[in-house]
């Protein structure tokens, strides 16, 4: 099979996989401004974010911090409710939960191992949660204490979003991949878009509310690593298959800079994908925050090749 690229919108280097993996998400809202580690250096208790940041560990769960669209001056007061989200975006799996609460506290009563395999049930009883039933969320990275750009780029895309009524927009500490700002995560399903533009993520949002994936500046599903992001977007450039649940990343052998990616569909095909870690050329910035270059790391998929599966029997 030819080689296959994973940059969609041809703009001149593969897209890499994101850098926000997490088969799990736990989104809490905290107003007023971050700091460049929010969950430690934001209005948010410290004592709190780092035993957030240690029960989360190894689990597959991340936490970030969430606020609406807009001024961030210091309240000077937390909210008195808080909006809370768990997302788990494996395929097979997949579920968006929301809840609130008075004591962000009581996140410390969920089982981070429970959620970070897709067991909700510590989040439907520790915080009364239950399934969201409103639009799909649109996660865009603004902290700008973590990088620049993303408070240059990605606050006037989440100000625009809202202002043009579209629901379930929030602002979040950090997705990564910062020179392709804005950065935007859409749950339930966990794929990340870069460069993102309003246009663009009204439509990948009707996509999700269809259960289909819009591969315009799309950069992965998050519930997998570098390879394995890469080498489901290369099937499904190749194939045009575009429902969300529709191809799981089954098996990922190999190391840097080379991995061999195993991708499912439901319907029982198969394909081996070689994905390779390569260096963009020629150096450029890595962050629109600074002047020195680099050769930021790539995954370029050199193989996508159709497996003959044996029928049982």
């Amino acid at each position: 099979m030819s080689t296959c690229a994973t940059d969609s919108r041809n703009l001149g280097e593969p897209m890499p996989g994101t850098a926000a993996t997490a088969s799990t998400w736990l989104l809490l809202e905290q107003a007023g401004p971050w700091g460049a580690k929010a969950l430690t250096s934001s209005h948010l208790d410290p004592v709190l974010g780092r035993a957030l940041e240690a029960a989360a560990q190894g689990t597959g769960v991340r936490v970030a911090l969430i606020r609406r669209p807009g001024r961030h001056a210091d309240p000077g007061m937390p909210p008195p409710v808080r909006h809370v989200y768990a997302a788990h975006t494996a395929p097979g799996n997949v579920w968006l939960r929301s809840a609130t609460t008075t004591d962000p506290g009581r996140l410390l009563d969920l089982d981070f191992a429970a959620l970070g395999r897709g067991d909700h049930r510590t989040f439907d009883t520790a915080l009364r949660g239950g399934p969201h039933t409103g639009d799909p969320l649109a996660l865009v990275c603004t902290n700008g204490k973590r990088d620049r750009c993303c408070a240059l780029l990605g606050r006037p895309l989440a100000a625009e979003l809202a202002a043009s009524g579209v629901q379930g927009v929030w602002e979040v500490t950090h997705l990564g991949g910062h020179r392709f700002s804005p950065t935007v995560l859409v749950l339930p399903h966990g794929y990340v878009y870069g460069r993102a533009e309003a246009h663009t993520v009204k439509e990948v949002l009707h996509g999700v509310q269809q259960g289909r994936v819009v591969l315009d500046g799309c950069r992965g599903r998050s519930a997998w690593e570098r390879p394995g992001q890469a080498a489901e977007l290369a099937v499904r450039q190749m194939t045009g298959e575009d429902r969300a649940d529709a191809l799981d990343v089954v098996l990922t052998t190999g190391e840097a800079p080379r991995w061999e990616v195993t991708v499912a569909h439901t319907d029982g095909r198969h394909w081996r994908v070689v994905v390779a870690q390569g260096a963009s050329l020629p150096p450029r910035p890595e962050s629109c925050g600074v002047s020195v270059l680099g050769a930021p790391a790539r995954m370029d998929v050199t193989v996508v090749h159709e497996l003959v599966v044996a029928a049982a029997g």
